[in-house]
């Protein structure tokens, strides 16, 4: 490692706390060393550079079973093994994005007196920063009015950091369907929606014969594949790294509603039918479908609700054709497009990064 500051990254999980992260990660490694701190068998030594000094952590997932209390104790546990990690590596500031790999960073950051900052994507705060953000020397907001949840915090609205792809426009993937048809990109985050495939495979016949254009990313973990017969309008990933230029030229997007794709939603403007994921802390995607859903950018769908006949009606809702000045057009679609343009856009890594960069020591 080069002479400069050192910087933990805490950061484990899903695609939501991982990607924020590594976008903040590039944008200041010319001033820090990145070390980053992770959870064994999760996405995180798949997606962190060889770069970075990576170290992971034998924690899982608390769930409510009979060893819960077990659980939380062995994350509280690796506090200690965390404050070894701070002294060897020589610490000097530690950024976090919540999960519960956040919790003891934060707390053996605050013993050893290392500044500490969360991150916090979601519009509804999560159970860590929540409890333990006003351990934190700053809260970073994703959304503005997230303030009001977290009375003893030193909050900053930041918005959520993308990864660069999306600040800049990208060309169709050469495996996207081609043709004339409406094109969807459906997915269900990282780690794939189980609800959300089902309904696909339910539709897939009312889809092909609308002739819509389908990319179904079904997530990776799980997940059950399926072919579709003698269509060149369908194509199925279990994951892809050009999700930017599916969201730029797609027409329309359905989707959970985590942090990251809301964001994402914002910066390319695009409509979308979002399914929050039922089982989230204080039902937080529900909140963040909201943001979108109130403006009239997006079609909310709860899980409990949705049905082959319920979705199948959406979309030809949104694309019954209607004659406006002479011409064919989605009036329902193209007004969910103008919807979309009254979203602030906010390139939040650059502010990150100046406050990031604060904190630096000189040797």
């Amino acid at each position: 490692m080069s002479k400069k500051n050192n910087l933990l990254v805490a950061a484990s999980g899903t695609g939501g706390h991982i990607f924020p992260a590594l976008v903040v990660s590039k944008e200041v490694e010319d001033k820090w060393n990145i070390h980053w701190l992770g959870v064994n068998e999760r996405l995180d030594a798949n997606l962190i550079p060889n770069a970075y000094d990576f170290k992971t952590l034998n924690i899982k997932t608390p769930r409510n079973n009979i060893f819960l209390f077990y659980q939380y104790i062995k994350i509280l546990i690796s506090t200690f093994q965390i404050m070894r990690i701070l002294k060897e590596k020589k610490i000097n500031l530690v950024f976090t994005t919540g999960g519960y790999i956040s919790a003891p960073t934060i707390v053996a950051s605050k013993l050893l007196r290392i500044p500490v900052i969360i991150h916090e994507s979601n519009l509804i705060p999560g159970m860590v920063t929540k409890y333990f953000g006003f351990l934190c020397n700053y809260v970073f907001l994703g959304f503005n009015k997230t303030n009001s949840y977290l009375k003893n915090c030193k909050t900053i609205f930041t918005g959520t950091p993308l990864r660069e792809q999306f600040y800049k426009f990208n060309l169709l993937p050469v495996w996207v369907p081609k043709g004339e048809g409406p094109l969807l990109i459906i997915m269900g985050g990282s780690q794939g929606a189980k609800a959300i495939n089902q309904i696909v495979y339910e539709s897939i016949e009312f889809l092909m014969k609308k002739k819509f254009r389908v990319v179904h990313i079904i997530g990776e973990y799980n997940q059950k594949s399926f072919e579709v017969e003698n269509s060149r309008n369908y194509v199925q990933k279990k994951f892809t790294n050009e999700i930017a230029a599916l969201i730029q030229n797609c027409d329309l997007v359905i989707s959970r509603s985590g942090a990251g794709i809301i964001n994402e939603l914002i910066e390319t403007q695009k409509p979308s039918i979002l399914i929050p994921y039922p089982y989230s802390k204080n039902n937080h995607q529900e909140k963040n479908a909201l943001i979108l859903a109130e403006n009239g950018g997006s079609i909310l769908i709860n899980q409990n609700k949705i049905s082959k006949q319920v979705f199948e009606e959406t979309l030809e809702r949104i694309f019954e054709v209607k004659l406006k000045n002479g011409k064919n057009c989605y009036e329902i679609l193209d007004l969910m497009k103008k919807n979309m343009e009254n979203n602030n856009k906010i390139k939040s890594q650059i502010e990150i990064k100046k406050l990031i960069n604060y904190f630096l020591k000189e040797f």
